[in-house]
């Protein structure tokens, strides 16, 4: 049989179910109408019970509603300048000179600004990583005005409005004339995504072009040392003393806004505007304390109640800044006072090399012998291992062609040797190389007196 045969059979054989179906409904409806004291309704009831399963009415389902919500939102917060945050007043802020935002920026443009013309900005994001996939939903701003310091926030309730988000954010940024930028990491992150967004919506992104702090960088030079940590959040409890939890992770945050799409809960919500006005604020604060340490550095360098570490801060962003004289001042105060050992290594080498360009030898060299004395138990492919090599290095230098002691310049050699055996590679060769040299110079010496 072939496939079109099969098919005329099927379709006959579908035609007969169907006709003796149609009979049996046929049949029994004929014997239910005899029963003429039942109305039609009851009559189709029963038709449907004798002839097939009765189909189940499926149970109504409650609708889904959505919650209703603003496609965006703006929220404001504003704080009276005597307001207290952590050991700060937000008042503080003001007094900043633009002579210390340059050195915390490395950017001359802060110069004649200060911090009643900027803005603090901290972004909340879809994702953090970055990338035109990733959107800004929550642009968290901070500024001065009107004796307030204020916080307000754009959230973007529907992913559809982020044209309209930008377009408002152009009006503020365009009404409020902000002269500056401040941020935690905004340079790697925020400025970047915030900037695509605008690119991607054809707008001007006027922000890009004024003076940026981002506070991370300085924040590592002067804490990093002293703390374990340099987030925002652990910064803004250990320096300024400011009473924030661990409210959210950072990495949480895209999860709960998705979440929050889906169902319209805005409770989900709730603790990330918590968590980025707390950013803002914590930004701030740490901004404060920051300058306080330069505000305060000819009692820092004077008196004894300042930490030493402190000193070792500022003297890492001064020289980060380009001022070496400056900073060498504070290493030098702060290496007067008790250091962890492996910070004391760390800055006594600095000192020496500023003194070599000083031509300050005999400070230099008091350093160096210091430095090539130190204990080198445990110290295998480490910094501090790495300065004693050095050290041994400047010394061969300078006994060999500052004060032509030839002797002396090959015993510091091979001191140098046998320390970077199995160590460094670089450091081997260099004294190998220096020991043939010298060796070469002693014998042309020993020649020349001989004939003599």
């Amino acid at each position: 049989m072939n496939i079109e045969d099969k098919l005329k059979l099927q379709k006959k054989e579908r035609e007969l179910r169907r006709r003796s179906r149609a009979k049996s409904v046929e049949d029994t409806w004929a014997g239910i109408d005899k029963e003429g004291d039942l109305s039609v309704k009851e009559k189709l009831e029963k038709l449907i019970t004798l002839t097939g399963k009765r189909k189940e009415k499926p149970s109504p389902q409650k609708p889904f509603e959505p919650v209703p919500r603003e496609p965006l939102s703006f929220f404001e917060n504003p704080y009276p300048l005597q307001t207290k945050y952590g050991k700060n007043r937000i008042a503080d802020g003001l007094s900043i000179k633009g002579e210390i935002l340059c050195y915390l920026s490395k950017n001359e443009a802060f110069a004649d600004l200060d911090l009643s013309t900027a803005l603090f900005l901290d972004l909340e994001t879809t994702g953090l990583a970055g990338g035109t996939g990733t959107v800004p939903f929550l642009v968290g701003l901070g500024y001065y005005r009107d004796d307030r310091f204020h916080v307000v926030q754009f959230f973007l309730g529907e992913m559809g409005e982020e044209e309209r988000l930008i377009g408002e954010l152009v009006r503020f940024f365009k009404e409020m004339d902000f002269q500056s930028v401040v941020t935690y990491n905004g340079k790697a992150f925020d400025l970047p995504l915030l900037e695509t967004r605008f690119i991607l919506h054809r707008e001007r992104f006027a922000l890009g072009e004024l003076p940026h702090l981002d506070l991370l960088f300085s924040a590592r030079s002067l804490w990093k040392h002293k703390h374990e940590s340099c987030r925002l959040f652990h910064l803004a409890q250990q320096i300024v003393a400011a009473d924030r939890a661990e409210d959210i992770p950072s990495a949480e945050i895209p999860f709960r806004y998705f979440d929050y799409l889906r169902s319209g809960d805005f409770s989900l919500i709730e603790p990330i505007l918590y968590h980025n006005q707390e950013d803002i604020l914590s930004l701030l604060g740490l901004m404060i304390s920051a300058a306080k340490l330069f505000a305060e550095e000819e009692d820092m360098l004077a008196g004894e109640e300042f930490d030493a570490l402190d000193m070792i801060g500022v003297g890492n962003v001064l020289e980060s800044a380009g001022d070496k004289k400056k900073s060498m001042t504070f290493f030098e105060r702060a290496l007067s006072r008790d250091l962890p050992e492996e910070i004391s290594v760390v800055i006594k080498w600095k000192l020496s090399m500023d003194f070599k360009r000083n031509r300050d030898w005999e400070r230099a060299i008091s350093l160096w012998q210091d430095l090539s004395s130190l204990d080198d138990r445990g110290r295998e492919f480490t910094r501090p291992k790495m300065i004693q090599l050095s050290s041994y290095r400047e010394l061969a230098m300078y006994y060999e062609h500052k004060a032509k002691k030839y002797d002396v310049a090959k015993k510091t050699s091979e001191e140098g040797l046998a320390l970077s055996l199995n160590v460094s590679l670089g450091f081997q060769k260099d004294f190998e190389h220096r020991l043939e040299r010298l060796n070469d110079k002693i014998r042309k010496e020993k020649s020349k007196g001989a004939k003599g």
